[in-house]
């Protein structure tokens, strides 16, 4: 089974479990600065998918000068590729869709065909950011009207 919850900075219950997922994806198997890694929390919404009551993938959202910026989606090893990550990112969009704002998102690399899939489009050239290739990608609801 199933569950999204969505909770704030102030939830340090919650947040610790989001870390724990963050750590051991982006710290300890991507090697990311912590410094980097744990940045603007205080602006975040935050997300942590359950499976069988196993807290396994976690995301986060703010807003920027920019508009709204997707961030920090990150799995456990043992659960990636079946499905979940995809469930997290529509949970996000249903949130983040009705305040008509730009969506975007710096993607890694070897993460760009599972945003294209869900509507969003690479703009510019690829840059480093943490030591890590990425893209800046945007929301683009007109592509996702035409796959539909």
């Amino acid at each position: 089974m199933i569950k999204i919850k969505r909770f704030i900075f102030s939830d340090k219950d919650m947040l610790h479990l989001s870390n724990y997922i963050r750590t051991k994806v982006f710290v300890e198997e991507q090697l990311v600065d912590p410094g980097l890694e744990y940045e603007f929390e205080e602006q975040g919404n935050f997300y942590l998918l359950y499976f069988e009551n196993i807290p396994i993938a976690t995301a986060r959202w703010r807003e920027t000068e920019k508009g709204i910026k997707l961030e920090r989606f990150a799995m456990l090893k043992e659960y990636r590729n079946q499905g979940f990550g995809s469930k997290l990112l529509a949970e996000v969009m249903k949130d983040v869709l009705p305040m008509n704002k730009k969506i975007y998102l710096h993607s890694q690399i070897n993460a760009v065909t599972y945003y294209e899939r869900a509507g969003f489009v690479k703009k510019g050239k690829m840059f480093i950011e943490a030591d890590i290739k990425h893209y800046l990608m945007e929301y683009d609801a007109e592509k996702m009207v035409c796959q539909t």
